[in-house]
């Protein structure tokens, strides 16, 4: 055999061995939160992840069609874009969606909170924002200081997140439900509605997970 002949006898086992160690590869089965752009063209849903130039066309596999009806009573069947967080497995292309975070008409892409946001939430009349995570739960308020408490993990209960905290003169109660909460104001809708009392004062909003 020649040297030539030996190299692309080399090759050719290489590339066998790279295939194979590609398809012995598992696929994610897990589902996670896909964070990025949606539209309808024709029949087909297109989803363009955040800071990504590809798409993948999305099967709607949630119990009933849920997520695809969440989505249309934003507009993506009136051809309205949307930005999206969908729990989903993404396959060869194809982003298998099963649940639904929240959706907002024309919104920017937002990336995972990370170690420093595990919640969000806000309401409006009064307008509020609460950002719970890492260290600190944080509430604003329209026109009222901040208030900052220490942050603990939220106790689950079926399908209710809750967290109860003090520090200083302020009690911070919050409680979050797994039901879809539409925020017209926001033109977009929630996978979670909000119900925060701090000292008394009960403000109603929607959250999302981060």
């Amino acid at each position: 055999m020649t040297f030539r002949h030996s190299l692309t006898a080399l090759a050719a086992l290489f590339l066998a061995a790279t295939v194979q160690a590609e398809e012995a590869k598992p696929v994610e089965k897990t589902p996670k939160l896909a964070y990025g752009l949606m539209m309808k063209q024709g029949d087909r849903l297109i989803f363009t992840p955040c800071r990504d130039r590809t798409y993948a066309n999305v099967e709607d596999v949630s119990v009933d069609g849920s997520v695809t009806k969440v989505l249309n009573s934003v507009g993506l069947d009136r051809g309205k874009r949307l930005y999206v967080e969908l729990l989903g497995v993404l396959d060869n292309g194809l982003l298998k969606a099963s649940g639904f975070n929240m959706a907002r008409v024309e919104g920017r892409c937002q990336m995972p909170g990370g170690k420093e946001e595990s919640w969000r939430a806000a309401g409006n009349d009064p307008a509020w924002a609460l950002v719970a995570g890492g260290e600190h739960v944080r509430l604003q308020r329209y026109g009222k200081p901040e208030v900052v408490l220490p942050y603990a993990e939220f106790k689950v209960e079926g399908g209710v997140s809750r967290y109860d905290g003090s520090a200083e003169q302020n009690k911070l109660a919050v409680r979050l439900e797994k039901t879809l909460c539409r925020d017209v104001e926001a033109n977009g809708v929630f996978a979670w509605t909000a119900s925060v009392d701090l000292n008394g004062q009960t403000l109603k909003g929607c959250a999302w997970q981060r």
